[in-house]
Order: structure tokens, then sequence, then C-alpha cells
């Protein structure tokens, strides 16, 4: 390990949905550029899950940041969390390497995508970019402060 790397250089906040109780809608975070990364991860969140609320989660890819032929990538979507199956305040991760995109039509792009069905609730996600190809990366404008 080389102390002169930060752990937050390794993994950049690339994408977000803001924590929030979302009604029954679908939420998406920015376009992610994976000619910037090698690979990205999302995480999803949920919290406090409304009554008999179901929450989705799956990458879509585009071929620019524009969302240009948007579509889902194959294999890339969580088990359903549910009220129900008690999963509120319980998390999943959705691994995506620059490869598994559909290079061949030209896709670049991914984002986050979550669906609340029935019921407002609690939810919000991240995705981190991973192996940057040009060093030293840089997090969202979003992000207020990094301390090393």
């Amino acid at each position: 390990m080389n102390p002169n790397i930060l752990p937050s250089n390794n993994a950049v906040l690339a994408g977000i949905i803001d924590p929030d109780a979302y009604a029954a809608s679908t939420v998406t975070s920015g376009w992610v550029s994976l000619v910037t990364y090698e690979a990205i991860q999302a995480i999803v969140m949920a919290g406090t899950l409304g009554a008999s609320a179901t929450l989705d989660a799956k990458l879509e890819q585009a071929s620019d940041s524009g969302g240009t032929g948007a579509k889902d990538i194959t294999g890339k979507s969580i088990t359903q969390l549910t009220q129900a199956g008690t999963d509120s305040d319980k998390q999943a991760i959705i691994n995506c390497r620059s490869d598994e995109l559909d290079v061949a039509n030209g896709f670049t792009h991914v984002r986050l995508s979550m669906t609340i069905g029935t019921a407002t609730s609690d939810a919000g996600g991240l995705i981190l970019g991973h192996y940057a190809r040009y060093q030293p990366a840089t997090d969202l404008a979003s992000v207020d402060e990094v301390v090393s």
C-alpha cells in the first residue's frame, strides 16, 4: 500500500441519488462516463420503507452523458427489497466493469436507477468510480469536503 495515495483517490464519488423520502416513482443518478473509470460500484441504500413498499434498482447504459439510447445493462439489477421482507435499513451493491457495457455499439455511460413502488420510502444511492484512467480523479462538485 502506498501511504501517499488516499483511499478517497481510489474510490471517487462519481454519481448520487440524494437520500430522501421518495414517493412511488423512479429516481436516477446522473450519467457517469466509464471512459473515465475502469469500473464503478453502485450502492443502493434503503431507509425506512413505507407500508407494502418495494425498492428495485438497476444500472442503465447510454452512448453519451445525455442518455442517448438508454437501456438496461444485462444482469445489473438487485433482488427487490420489500417492506414485507424486512428490508428497511438495508443496502445492496451492484458492481460493473467498463467492458460489461455494450461497447461494440458505442455505449460509454452508466447511471443508477431506483424505482420505489407502492408507498413513500426513504432511499438513496451512490456510484463510486474505481480505477480512474487519469489521476488524480475528482469527486462530484457536490462533495463539500474530503478530509485527508
